[in-house]
């Protein structure tokens, strides 16, 4: 990149740590590793801004030695004026609607998301809470990831829920609409996110979260959801049951998460924010 003869714009959303992955597949630690260790190189090359996803991203590189006078926060855009425009699945929505607690994660099964810690506390809202009640897991499975997701379904059978955890799989825009209308809360235990733009995707379509907050999960939920610093199952599963008990903060939670959406994370909030680090490239 020292070569370019141009104006230079990095924007770094996050590389996944490989650790996570060595139990699962060589190949995507070894990927991972390698992007790692290019992100030293990247902090070194001198570009003349760079844009990170999260203060979390962005400590990264400061880390690595950006100087922060060239460092910007710009969240990822995203496609939720189009889940907005589209028509929730019927279909899902029909064989779903049946008065039971739903409570759904978004983002592919990979071993960073944390899955086995969200069965775990579902498992304890679903046994000792409310049984009328039930898990989606929305996103899609990597076949080189196979042995996680086949384990995340033992430990499903092993807690005794695995009839009332749904793993859809990759979901159409109009699927994907269904599954957060049906939501009563969305939960996530992931141990490393860059940003986590699901989070978003639940504050725009109101959807009350729980969260553990790891990595730059606090800061994009920043005080609009119930979001711990340890992942115990049973508090997972009160807060849940606080949510799913109680319509009065359901609501509140849905409205704190809408109006952070729209103060920050719409397209064009993103945009006006790209702009301006963009612009003083000029």
């Amino acid at each position: 990149m020292r070569e370019l003869e141009c104006r230079t714009a990095i924007k770094y959303h996050n590389v996944t740590p490989p650790e996570f992955f060595t139990k699962f597949s060589d190949k995507l630690a070894r990927m991972c590793m390698e992007g790692r260790e290019q992100l030293k190189h990247i902090a070194a090359a001198g570009c003349d801004i760079y844009m990170s996803a999260s203060r979390y991203n962005e400590r990264e590189l400061l880390d690595e030695g950006v100087e922060e006078s060239r460092s910007y926060i710009v969240p990822p855009f995203h496609h939720i004026d189009r889940l907005g425009a589209v028509e929730a699945d019927r279909q899902i929505l029909e064989a779903y609607e049946d008065g039971k607690a739903n409570i759904l994660m978004v983002g592919r099964l990979s071993p960073h998301k944390g899955h086995p810690a969200l069965i775990e506390a579902f498992a304890a809202y679903h046994l000792d809470y409310n049984p009328e009640s039930r898990l989606f897991i929305v996103g899609k499975e990597d076949p080189q990831l196979a042995v996680y997701g086949n384990g995340l379904r033992e430990i499903a059978r092993h807690l005794k829920v695995e009839d009332s955890v749904v793993f859809a799989g990759g979901v159409s825009d109009g699927e994907l609409k269904a599954y957060y209308s049906l939501a009563d809360v969305f939960m996530i235990t992931s141990e490393h996110e860059g940003f986590c733009v699901p989070l978003v995707e639940a504050m725009s379509m109101k959807v009350p979260i729980v969260a553990y907050g790891s990595s730059a999960i606090p800061s994009t939920v920043d005080g609009v959801g119930l979001v711990w610093t340890e992942r115990d199952p049973y508090l997972l599963a009160e807060s849940v049951n606080a949510i799913v008990k109680n319509r009065e903060t359901a609501c509140a939670l849905g409205r704190m998460g809408l109006r952070r959406y729209e103060e920050n994370f719409t397209n064009r909030k993103i945009e006006t924010k790209f702009l301006k680090a963009i612009g003083n490239l000029l």
